[in-house]
């Protein structure tokens, strides 16, 4: 593998996340090309410095190692398998999957791909958009400690800690319980702000006395003033998390393990996307709290700071 800065780098997927975390490897030095459904994001990269790889295949034959990020594993797998990805590229070279999917097929694709002479990483990310933007993401792997390392540059260049987990799968896994625990914080901080909003008690000034203390948290940090604000412009899509949700849901079914507070959480996901709402932020679960108590958090926020 090339030393730091000389390394020949794909990234396909180039969506809200995607975009930013491309960038961030041109300007640590990389040679990236580039493929993404949009036109429009590839036109920006390559303004900055990409290339334009054309298809998954094109990306593969310029590229040591390959990132992908995008929605469900079935764009994961039609990438790799279907779209020429895995047939363009070298032996020793390593796929990247940083998008959130199963864990079961994570390992059945990097023994597919092994037999090929091909790493796979499932490397998911959190951190969101605004991570994705800062470069403060938090990438959890799976797969070879050795592949890691050659891909290790990269990943440094795009957030601010890399955890290699285990074997492959574990990085989808670590993922899952992320999504877990991120949801269900969502849903208690909704409950907290319309609860205060409820009582007459400013949901703002509460929010900020929280963040002083044990409750304190990206979540009520970031989502809870999306929900002050009413704004759902996405940065993690409900149509995204509900299909994360699904995948834990399963996962927890196989290994019989009880998820009592998540599974209500995963039922508000799927309510909120079959009402519409599967393109707003995942803080908009406050909305189906807000509708079933009569109190709307942003109205008391901005009423009782005025």
């Amino acid at each position: 593998m090339p030393a730091r800065g000389s390394a020949r780098a794909g990234f396909i997927g180039l969506g809200v996340m995607g975009r930013p975390m491309a960038r961030h490897l041109l300007e640590a030095g990389f040679a990236v090309t580039v493929h993404s459904r949009s036109r429009g994001p590839v036109e920006e990269l390559v303004a900055a410095g990409a290339t334009d790889g054309g298809s998954p295949g094109g990306v593969g034959a310029a590229s040591d190692v390959v990132i992908l990020m995008l929605p469900d594993p079935p764009d994961v797998h039609a990438v790799i398998f279907d779209e020429g990805l895995a047939a363009a590229l070298a032996p020793g070279s390593v796929i990247v999957d940083m998008s959130t999917g199963d864990p079961m097929l994570a390992r059945e694709w990097a023994a597919t791909l092994a037999e090929r002479g091909i790493d796979l990483l499932d490397a998911p990310v959190s951190g969101g958009d605004v991570g994705a933007r800062e470069r403060t993401l938090s990438i959890m792997v799976g797969g070879r400690a050795e592949a890691l390392e050659r891909a290790r540059p990269l990943l440094d260049a795009m957030g601010r800690r890399v955890v290699h987990v285990g074997d492959s799968g574990a990085g989808m896994i670590t993922k899952a319980c992320n999504q877990l625990v991120v949801a269900s914080t969502i849903q208690a901080v909704g409950e907290a702000l319309v609860l205060a909003a409820a009582a007459g008690v400013s949901p703002a000034r509460v929010r900020e006395a929280l963040l002083g203390g044990f409750a304190a948290s990206r979540v009520l940090e970031v989502h809870g003033r999306r929900m002050l604000d009413a704004n759902y412009v996405p940065g993690g899509r409900v149509a995204l998390h509900r299909k994360d949700a699904r995948i834990i849901s399963r996962l927890a079914r196989k290994l019989g393990v009880v998820t009592p507070a998540f599974d209500i959480v995963a039922d508000a996901l799927e309510s909120l996307a079959d009402e519409g709402g599967g393109d707003l932020d995942h803080s908009a679960l406050v909305t189906l709290i807000e509708a079933e108590s009569g109190v709307l958090v942003a109205d008391r926020a901005q009423a009782q700071e005025e």
